[in-house]
């Protein structure tokens, strides 16, 4: 299979499938895996993550995991194209970021580094400009849910809401929250609930 046959396969079954895992589980040894730029995903298999906060095991194992939730919550998008791309993408960066430190498996800065993948990935297959900025910002952002809400330094709501779709942001951090084993649901939708709620606080007051 050629490497653009696959990107449309994949951009097909990403906006089509109930459960697009079920597709991406069927490719996970393809060989035209081990080509560029479809190998920054063969290398999430191998890519381990902390077990307290990931229990379904690898980055490749929480990517389709989060893909069938945006599959499940596309239709609230007004960007599902945007938003599923980023959900297959959000996590790009952990291999290159992933360290053992002090016995605790991180990724940090893991979603600077995934904004500048995404887009080398997406541009490698002749996308449009526009959408590679777009899916390229949401995987940028996709941690501000957690910054926000712990309220953490790392927290950057202007650049967000210049750059982004708040909702699709929210609805990428739910996803992402959600694509674990054991995740409580309502948890996570109160904490994006609370997230927006800052964000539009945030926004109200500056102007």
């Amino acid at each position: 299979m050629q490497v653009s046959n696959l990107f449309w396969e994949m951009d097909q079954h990403l906006l089509e499938d109930r459960a697009p895992s079920q597709y991406l589980a069927s490719i996970a040894h393809a060989p035209v895996l081990d080509l560029y730029p479809f190998h920054l995903l063969k290398v999430m298999q191998e890519t381990g993550q902390s077990p307290l906060h990931h229990p379904e095991g690898n980055v490749w194992n929480h990517t389709l995991l989060v893909v069938d939730e945006a599959a499940k919550k596309k239709d609230h998008s007004a960007h599902p194209r945007i938003l599923m791309w980023a959900a297959m993408l959000h996590d790009i960066g952990k291999p290159a970021t992933t360290k053992t430190r002090k016995g605790r498996i991180t990724a940090y800065n893991h979603d600077k580094v995934g904004a500048v993948l995404a887009g080398q990935f997406l541009t490698a297959l002749n996308q449009e400009t526009q959408f590679v900025s777009s899916v390229s910002h949401l995987v940028r952002y996709h941690m501000q849910i957690l910054y926000v809400v712990k309220g953490l330094p790392y927290a950057d709501i202007p650049a967000m809401i210049e750059n982004t779709d708040l909702d699709d942001v929210a609805l990428l951090g739910l996803c992402d929250r959600l694509g674990r084993t054991g995740a409580d649901r309502q948890a996570e939708e109160e904490n994006i609930q609370r997230f927006l709620s800052l964000c539009h606080s945030h926004a109200t007051q500056t102007r």
